[in-house]
């Protein structure tokens, strides 16, 4: 099986044996290792004719058991009881339901803020500076003009 990423933002779809190109990947044996955690790339392969796309990414850890060990160290479904073997944390989600339409400040905040945080102040100096910019040749002339008159006079 190919081998996993440490972590989600470098799951690829490079990762994926693909017989078509004949590429080389990284491959490791469960049985061997027994246990194995890390993000695997997920694609769509309805249509053979089209290309892969990255569809999503999942985060999976699989563990290869005797029949002794598997009786040993029940497990329940998802989370049901007995939550062992792995113990599975309650899921961490944000705070908001992402429904843009009751909270937009917070999917905002969430979607945009995190992953657009620099952009955004960047953009907002850049126009605080263009704004000065202005304010400073729109009163230039009035400013040169007064100081020519009271020279003049």
């Amino acid at each position: 099986m190919p081998k996993p990423s440490k972590f989600a933002k470098t799951v690829s779809l490079d990762d994926l044996i693909d017989n078509d190109k004949g590429k080389e990947v990284q491959v490791v044996s469960l049985f061997d290792q027994k246990n194995i955690k890390g993000w695997w790339p997920c694609y769509c392969d309805y249509d053979p004719s089209i290309p892969r796309e990255l569809t999503g990414k999942i985060e999976m850890e699989l563990e290869v058991l005797t029949k002794e060990d598997a009786e040993s160290k029940p497990a329940g479904r998802a989370r049901d009881e007995p939550n062992e073997n792995p113990r599975l944390k309650p899921p961490d989600r944000p705070a908001t339901s992402f429904s843009w339409f009751t909270s937009p400040w917070k999917s905002i905040r969430y979607i945009l803020w995190a992953n657009y945080k620099w952009y955004i102040i960047g953009g907002l100096l850049l126009l605080l500076i263009i704004a000065f910019i202005l304010i400073f040749l729109y009163s230039l002339p009035g400013g040169v003009a007064e100081r020519l008159l009271g020279m003049l006079s």
